[in-house]
């Protein structure tokens, strides 16, 4: 934006969560485009990248500098939400873009103190001698510094709400808004809905356990199929013990629970403890006792 308007603009405090969210966004980006470079690569012998990979990663960052902070003032994040960067460092309280020597050292800053970070990290790694520890120890230092330093920023920018990271803070270059915010018409009708059904689906949450569906599922079942609207030739089977009236199969093992009808007892032993208010599919009747069928039942019967 051309200084000549932006002297004639006021200053537009910036919301912390809105400074927040456009660093997010700006490392969002960032990873986007990086990874968008490496698939380029995909069809070339794998590793190709690594060892220049600081180097990538600096000029990358140099190209999404020229197109945003130097040519716009603002970063990609500030620019979705409406915000740039202002030169705080001015007496006026009318915006003032941000210098060429700010914009340089924040080039600096940011873009090559991430490049000698890792590159330095890269050439001292490997090195045994005595006095590339030293120089590796005191780059260790000075980074935890730096975090250090960066932690102690960050706790001051949520307390005052300017300054979001230590690289604005030194330059003296201040978040605005571009233009003033309008009062925002929130509309609730779709927070309404989602709270309503969030809240229908944590009552089912709730209420699913403490249904039994094994006894209401007999209960249908006995509704639907009675005992009185059986067929002969089931009643017949029924009575001559040739069917489990839970698994339709021949009884293994079989048990009556004081009613007509036969269950294997595997079938109804689970059942029974699965449910101890399990009833008869077929009648209806409550469990009154497990006792094994003395009807004999031959096995050529089967077969009949």
């Amino acid at each position: 934006m051309a200084s000549s308007i932006g002297n004639e603009k006021s200053v537009n405090p910036v919301l912390r969560i809105s400074q927040l969210d456009a660093l997010e966004l700006n490392k969002a980006l960032e990873q986007l485009v990086w990874s968008q470079f490496t698939s380029c690569f995909h069809g070339f012998k794998p590793g190709v990248l690594t060892r220049f990979e600081p180097e990538v990663k600096a000029f990358l960052c140099l190209i999404l500098w020229k197109f945003t902070i130097y040519s716009k003032n603002a970063t990609v994040g500030q620019a979705i939400l409406n915000i740039q960067y202002k030169n705080n460092l001015s007496q006026t309280e009318k915006y003032q873009p941000l210098s060429k020597h700010q914009k340089l050292w924040y080039l600096i800053f940011t873009v090559g103190g991430r490049w000698l970070e890792e590159r330095c990290y890269d050439l001292f790694s490997n090195r045994q001698q005595q006095s590339f520890c030293k120089i590796k120890s005191y780059i260790g230092f000075g980074s935890g510094l730096l975090k250090l330093c960066g932690l102690v920023n960050f706790l001051v920018f949520l307390r005052k709400g300017t300054f979001a990271t230590l690289t604005e803070r030194i330059l003296g270059i201040r978040s605005v808004f571009c233009k003033p915010q309008n009062v925002r018409q929130i509309g609730f009708e779709y927070m309404n809905r989602e709270l309503l059904w969030h809240g229908f689906a944590e009552f089912l949450i709730y209420l699913l356990p403490l249904i039994n569906v094994q006894k209401l599922k007999l209960k249908i079942s006995s509704w639907c199929l009675p005992i009185a609207g059986l067929s002969n030739s089931e009643n017949t089977l029924a009575a001559h013990c040739r069917e489990c009236s839970l698994c339709g199969e021949w009884p293994t093992m079989p048990h009556t629970i004081g009613c007509p009808h036969v269950f294997c007892y595997y079938c109804i032993k689970s059942n029974f403890l699965f449910d101890m208010y399990f009833t008869c599919p077929k009648c209806g009747s409550e469990v009154h006792s497990l006792q094994p069928l003395k009807y004999k039942i031959e096995m050529t019967e089967l077969h009949v």
